[in-house]
C-alpha cells in the first residue's frame, strides 16, 4: 500500500498589496497552524519519502514549518503546481518513483480540494470525515489517502480516505 498526504498551505498574509500572489507569506495564524500540523505529522508518524511542493512562498513556508521531516525526504519544488488544477496535480503524482511508499503534496485550492474529491469518489454513505472533506478544505488541512495502485496508475475513485485533519481539529488550536 502507498500513502498519499495532501496538505493545503497554511493561512497567508494579504498585508502587502504590492506583493504578487505567488510571493505572499504565511501570516501569524498560518505559522501557528503549520506548527500544529507539524506536531500532528510527528505524532501520527507520517513520514513522506517524496515531497512535491508548489514554488509559492506560502507553500514553501508551510513545508519549512514541518521541518525537519524524518528520513530526509526528496523535496521537489515545482513551479507548475502553483494554483494547479486537480488534473495537473494528478499528473505530478504520476511521475513519482514507484519505489516511494509515501508522498506529501503541498499545494493550493481549489486544485487540492478537487483532487481530494476525485480520489474520494462518490461515497454512498459518507463517514463524518468524508462529509467534512466533501464540504470544505481549509488552509492548513491535511488529507491522508491509502492507495493500492502504482503512482503512474493513480486514478479518481481508486483510493481510501484514512484521515482528514484540519488545524481546528487539533487540541492546541486557539480556536
Amino acid at each position: 500500500m502507498r500513502q498519499l498526504l495532501l496538505l493545503r498551505h497554511a493561512k497567508s498574509s494579504w498585508d502587502d498589496p504590492l506583493l504578487s500572489d505567488h510571493a505572499r507569506p504565511l501570516n501569524a495564524r498560518g505559522r501557528r497552524a503549520a506548527a500544529l500540523m507539524a506536531q500532528a505529522l510527528r505524532d501520527l508518524e507520517l513520514t513522506p519519502e517524496v515531497v512535491l511542493v508548489s514554488s509559492a512562498r506560502r507553500t514553501l513556508q508551510t513545508l519549512e514549518a514541518l521541518s525537519p521531516l524524518p528520513d530526509s525526504p526528496i523535496v521537489e519544488p515545482m513551479d507548475d503546481l502553483y494554483l494547479a488544477p486537480w488534473q495537473r496535480l494528478l499528473e505530478a503524482l504520476h511521475t513519482v518513483p514507484e519505489t516511494a511508499r509515501s508522498v506529501l503534496l503541498v499545494a493550493h485550492n481549489p486544485g487540492l480540494h478537487d483532487l481530494s474529491l476525485q480520489l474520494l469518489g462518490s461515497p454512498a454513505r459518507p463517514t463524518p470525515q468524508e462529509a467534512a472533506l466533501l464540504e470544505d478544505y481549509p488552509t492548513g488541512a491535511l488529507v491522508e489517502f491509502s492507495l493500492a495502485t502504482p503512482w503512474r496508475e493513480l486514478q479518481p475513485g481508486r483510493s481510501r480516505l484514512i484521515r482528514f485533519l484540519r488545524p481546528r481539529d487539533l487540541p492546541d488550536h486557539p480556536g
